[in-house]
């Protein structure tokens, strides 16, 4: 006898369904605390409950998961594909139906790395999100850098330069002088536009309040850089301790470093046995064009969606590796843009999918990257 269980996992409650395939069903309603999910295990184990599946959204899952990956084999199952007609539904119904679907092997659940992976999955999106944090401070930096009509960030490349950073520590040390600020600028900057120039862009009406405001925003960015870093440095060291061979052949991908191998590792794991080939892992990430036709006309070739943290990281790679002197991914470029006059932006995304079969066949043979060089030797062929 078969017994399967479905749950619809929300913020603040769990809709609980066990279906056995002599048609016992027994409905249930727990909280979310963790003394009401060691219940809810207790029941699923007391009823022989052997497979599990859930439909949650946000993170509501995980805890769920974690409380009973020992004890079942566990389905993360998407809402998409168990969809149900408009009209007679609830929650409990939801459960229900899960479990009806998890009986008779309608679905099955979407991709879950293991434990070690969602720490580095953890780690890798918090630097996603520090990133993002510091270039919302700069902006506010430089917008109160703004106010005191200094206007060195017309004349600088970013406002994440030495030359920007060094004149804000400066003003938050209280000088406001321009002459004593120009000499913080870098030669080459002043040299492009002049010295009175930049001298000129740095004389304004600075007060004490612009000065605090300064500070606590400069102070905000260094926490966020220092976050980064400790993040970065702990998956450096799981990733040499644990996937170090995996580790190590992925770098020697062009445009591949250390920050872009560590983030594919925590994205996608090192076990490929969950995609079957490349294009299921291409397909899952998003980066595989979508076939959207009706009556043989092509209504759209776009991307689907997929995880857009990997797909970021193999769309930074592909800049790299497409500038990469003498490599597969630059001779692709090149002749997709200078040849085919192809949109460069698409380009890169062709690129990243690319490289995206490269990681795939380097994790999956443990290998590490060969370049592909498709070019005829013409001398050869002459002679």
């Amino acid at each position: 006898m078969r017994t399967v269980c479905g749950l619809d996992v929300h913020k603040d409650s769990i809709y609980l369904c066990i279906l056995s395939s002599t048609g016992e069903v027994i409905e249930k309603v727990y909280g979310v605390l963790t003394i009401q999910l060691e219940e809810m295990r207790d029941l699923m184990l007391t009823h022989h409950v052997q497979e599990v599946g859930m439909e949650s959204t946000s993170v509501y899952w995980i805890p769920v998961w974690r409380c009973l990956e020992p004890y079942f084999k566990l389905k993360l199952i998407n809402p998409y594909f168990i969809r149900q007609l408009p009209g007679h539904k609830s929650d409990v119904k939801d459960a229900q139906w899960i479990a009806e679907c998890l009986l008779k092997d309608l679905v099955r659940g979407s991709f879950v790395p293991p434990e070690r992976i969602q720490q580095l999955r953890q780690y890798d999106r918090r630097i996603y999100d520090l990133d993002d944090e510091i270039i919302r401070k700069l902006a506010k930096l430089d917008a109160a850098v703004q106010r005191c009509n200094i206007r060195l960030s017309n004349y600088v490349s970013n406002t994440d330069g030495k030359s920007y950073k060094s004149f804000i520590d400066r003003i938050c040390e209280g000088v406001t002088d321009p002459k004593a600020l120009v000499e913080e600028v870098h030669g080459r900057i002043i040299n492009r536009h002049g010295r009175e120039t930049i001298i000129a862009a740095l004389t304004g009406c600075i007060t004490e309040c612009d000065i605090d405001i300064m500070r606590q925003l400069k102070a905000e960015i260094d926490m966020a850089e220092l976050h980064k870093q400790e993040c970065m440095n702990k998956m450096q060291d799981i990733c040499e301790k644990e996937y170090s061979t995996a580790l190590k052949n992925l770098r020697s991908m062009p445009g591949v470093k250390m920050r872009a191998a560590t983030s594919l590792i925590a994205e996608i794991g090192t076990d490929m046995s969950h995609f079957e080939t490349a294009n299921h892992l291409a397909s899952w990430s998003g980066l595989k064009p979508r076939n959207d036709q009706s009556n043989k006309i092509v209504k759209s070739r776009r991307i689907t969606h997929g995880n857009r943290y990997l797909r970021r990281t193999l769309i930074q790679c592909s800049w790299a590796a497409s500038r990469t002197k003498d490599c597969f991914f630059s001779r692709f470029s090149y002749y997709q843009i200078q040849v085919r006059k192809k949109n460069k932006m698409k380009v890169q995304v062709a690129i990243a999918r690319k490289m995206l079969v490269c990681v795939w066949h380097i994790l999956n043979e443990n290998l590490p990257y060969k370049d592909f060089d498709n070019r005829i030797d013409t001398s050869a062929k002459n002679g």
